[in-house]
């Protein structure tokens, strides 16, 4: 439903699955919370390291749809200065 928010008062992405990369490699996957001054938070989440994770970003994407997000972090703050704009998983993988 175009325009529902999840849970009325918070952002529309609130609840939603989304990815964002930091600029040092990382690849978030987790429920969106909120974004605040200090990052977005993120609930839920599974993080791929791109120096340490020999997985291609894409296809762990497509596994991280495909079969549900492997959870490592109950919550992350991806600071600000760092964070890309949050994207729903599902518009990144189709």
């Amino acid at each position: 439903m175009s325009g529902h928010v999840f849970h009325p008062g918070h952002e529309d992405l609130h609840g939603i699955t989304v990815v964002v990369d930091d600029r040092d490699g990382r690849t978030y996957v987790g429920r969106y919370h909120e974004a605040t001054d200090r990052g977005v938070v993120l609930h839920d989440v599974a993080v791929r390291e791109a120096l340490v994770d020999s997985i291609d970003r894409g296809e762990w994407l497509r596994r991280q749809l495909k079969f549900g997000v492997q959870v490592t972090h109950r919550t992350v703050l991806v600071p600000t200065d760092s964070a890309s704009a949050p994207i729903r998983l599902s518009e990144i993988i189709q």
